[in-house]
């Protein structure tokens, strides 16, 4: 891959978290758990999805989607980060970085799109009940799935394809703990000003018009609900709270790295953490928290296995 974009540089030297050996530790232990729980939560909630028949609902299978994506994106880093943090120089691959790069933006951008799609099917089964069976039919659910997928795809080649033609040739350090276009881009002996825009734009803008258009959504659906019965808007709101408490968590961090793509270390450190470990890891817990049905359905999941495993 160096060879075709005529690259010297091999290698990219990354961040360390943190010097102290305490707070390695620390640090281990809480990624550590933190991950597991990531892993332990999501599939908990895809297998629940699948092997539950009574959750066979568009906004159930976009949640195990959902949850497949956070999957996705922790993986892309957190792994990673936590094999970093007891080493004394932490390199990643020219390879690797394009790699890591091009995942974590299939995985935001089809993340972006299902939790559009969530937002819409809230809005047909709360505003146009009569309608919801007929639009948010299984044909409609299974499209909206593909095209997220599609579109993750798109938004990380339409950048990538920039990106890995290149040329390196001076400095290495990106000055983070992982790789990410704004910060490999501008270690690039070129001018990347135009690059540096479409990157700002395609990702930063993006979100952030994505972010207001979701947030606008949600106030329309309540506003809708309180103008037919105030009473069912309480309802509504618990209804609709996580679904707002997941797009907060997802697009603010997205917002401060890629709109204002060069914070102080310290900031870009906090936001990708929101990012890659706390958003996945709140995700599993606020659906099934306050949601009756996925309740209900994890219980019935867990009597099954346990019962399964007692019969000789």
């Amino acid at each position: 891959m160096d060879q075709v974009n005529g690259s010297v540089v091999t290698e990219f030297v990354l961040l360390g978290l943190t010097q102290s050996l305490g707070m390695q530790v620390f640090l281990f232990l809480f990624f550590s758990l933190f991950y597991v729980g990531i892993i332990l939560g999501n599939l908990f909630i895809m297998l629940t999805v699948i092997f539950d028949s009574h959750l066979h609902s568009p906004m159930y299978i976009l949640l195990a989607n959902l949850s497949f994506i956070d999957l996705g994106l922790s993986s892309t880093t957190v792994p990673r980060m936590i094999s970093d943090l007891f080493r004394g120089c932490k390199i990643i691959s020219f390879h690797n970085c394009m790699i890591q790069m091009f995942f974590i933006h299939v995985m935001g951008g089809a993340e972006l799109v299902v939790l559009i799609a969530m937002a819409y099917d809230r809005y047909t089964a709360i505003c146009k009940p009569l309608h919801y069976l007929t639009t948010m039919n299984p044909k409609m659910c299974m499209l909206l799935i593909v095209a997220a997928w599609i579109i993750g795809v798109i938004h990380a080649v339409s950048q990538f394809v920039f990106v890995i033609n290149l040329p390196f040739c001076g400095p290495n350090n990106i000055g983070s703990f992982y790789c990410d276009f704004p910060r490999v881009i501008k270690l690039a002996c070129m001018d990347t000003y135009s690059l540096e825009f479409v990157v700002t734009a395609n990702s930063g803008f993006i979100s952030m018009g994505t972010f207001f258009f979701l947030i606008v959504s949600y106030i329309f659906i309540l506003i809708t609900v309180r103008q037919h019965s105030a009473k069912n808007l309480s309802k509504a709101f618990i209804t609709l709270s996580a679904h707002i408490t997941v797009v907060v968590l997802f697009f603010t961090p997205c917002m401060f790295l890629y709109v204002w793509p060069f914070p102080t270390k310290s900031m870009d450190k906090f936001f990708a953490i929101v990012d890659f470990v706390i958003t996945p890891l709140l995700n599993p817990a606020i659906y099934t928290l306050r949601n009756r049905d996925m309740k209900v359905a994890m219980r019935r999941l867990i009597r099954q296995v346990v019962s399964s495993r007692e019969i000789p």
